[in-house]
């Protein structure tokens, strides 16, 4: 597959994501792909650990590959898409709970399903040029790929405001939000590639330090309002902050789907300090599988991808006018339909 290199060097079993002209999107084939080399190298002596790249300077990751998602749910099937999102988050599992060491390189943007592959990894390395954010309430979706699961564990309020508002983080904000463990410059990257590949040993990664985290300086403002057990009081909170921070965290909520939003802050507040990643993934699913017939999705998707006009006619015009019945009814149980995990137990820890 042109997309994805898989192949193994020295002691490492090496995953490289090759679209950088699609700024490394991630197909469906690609996921699959991912999954099965996680699979057989889980048995195989020979493979220390796992190195997790990709090609180009723009971009780890910058999402899924949705136009056949949009596509297939346009024209009412949406098999497809739960198919994606249930074999994508089987594989966000298989990742954080993975039996040997994952060492990703998270270079430039890395965003929504782009964290799926590289922020469940057991060492994350982020650079100068690292930008993690999850995007989703733009395009009618969750935070996803088990971006909640981290969200929630963020200090503070830290987590609701990067999942309503998605917020780019740099590397300091990233290290500080649990999206990334350690900062390494950069140019040291290949040397220390080759190094892994040589040896299988992960006493190599040691950090420098961070740039700073400039959310943090916002720490007091971001839990005054995100902290609010409700979009309106969040916007009510954010308008009477009157700093720049807090209007364009304003502005950022007021342009995304209220419906998403309101599910995320649901999500969050579910997922209590003793939730797993399975937890976080069971519930997204329940969304993301509802998402294409009841929520934003898919208008979503036509004003950011299909149309291009940035201008999403979303089911509620205003932030009050999602009930909590309605983000309740998002995220119930889906009986039969319920993601399951049987296929991981061979390489659970």
């Amino acid at each position: 597959m042109t997309d994805i290199d898989i192949r193994i060097e020295g002691r490492a079993g090496r995953i490289t994501l090759t679209r950088p002209k699609a700024l490394n999107a991630l197909s469906y084939e690609m996921c699959l792909a991912i999954d099965a080399a996680l699979k057989d190298w889980a048995r195989d002596d020979a493979v220390a650990l796992v190195l997790i790249d990709a090609a180009g300077d723009k971009a780890f990751c910058a999402g899924g590959d949705i136009a056949q998602m949009y596509s297939t749910g346009k024209s009412g099937d949406y098999s497809y898409g739960r198919q994606f999102w249930s074999d994508e988050y089987g594989m966000n599992a298989r990742l954080a709970e993975y039996s040997k060491p994952i060492v990703s390189f998270l270079q430039g943007f890395v965003m929504g399903g782009g964290v799926g592959v590289g922020c469940h990894a057991s060492h994350r390395i982020v650079g100068e040029t690292s930008q993690i954010s999850m995007p989703e309430c733009g395009i009618g979706l969750v935070p996803d790929v088990g971006g909640s699961w981290i969200l929630s564990r963020a200090p503070g309020a830290l987590g609701a405001y990067l999942g309503l508002t998605g917020a780019r983080m740099g590397p300091g904000d990233a290290i500080r939000a649990g999206f990334a463990d350690l900062f390494i410059p950069q140019d040291h990257w290949d040397s220390l590639k080759a190094q892994l590949v040589a040896t299988g040993d992960t006493g190599a990664l040691q950090g420098s330090p961070a740039p700073e985290a400039a959310l943090a300086a916002h720490h007091d403002s971001i839990n005054a309002a995100f902290g609010q057990d409700s979009l309106p009081a969040i916007a009510q909170a954010l308008e009477q902050d009157d700093s720049t921070f807090a209007a364009k965290a304003l502005q950022a909520l007021l342009r995304n789907s209220p419906l998403s939003m309101a599910c995320t802050l649901a999500m969050l507040r579910n997922l209590g300090a003793q939730a797993s990643i399975r937890d976080a993934l069971a519930q997204e699913y329940r969304f993301t599988w509802r998402a294409m017939e009841h929520a934003d999705f898919l208008e979503g998707i036509r004003a950011a991808i299909i149309d291009k006009d940035r201008a999403p006619r979303w089911r509620h015009a205003h932030l009050a006018d999602v009930t909590q019945a309605e983000a309740s009814a998002m995220l119930a149980a889906l009986g039969a339909d319920e993601l399951t995990f049987e296929t991981l137990e061979e390489t659970h820890k």
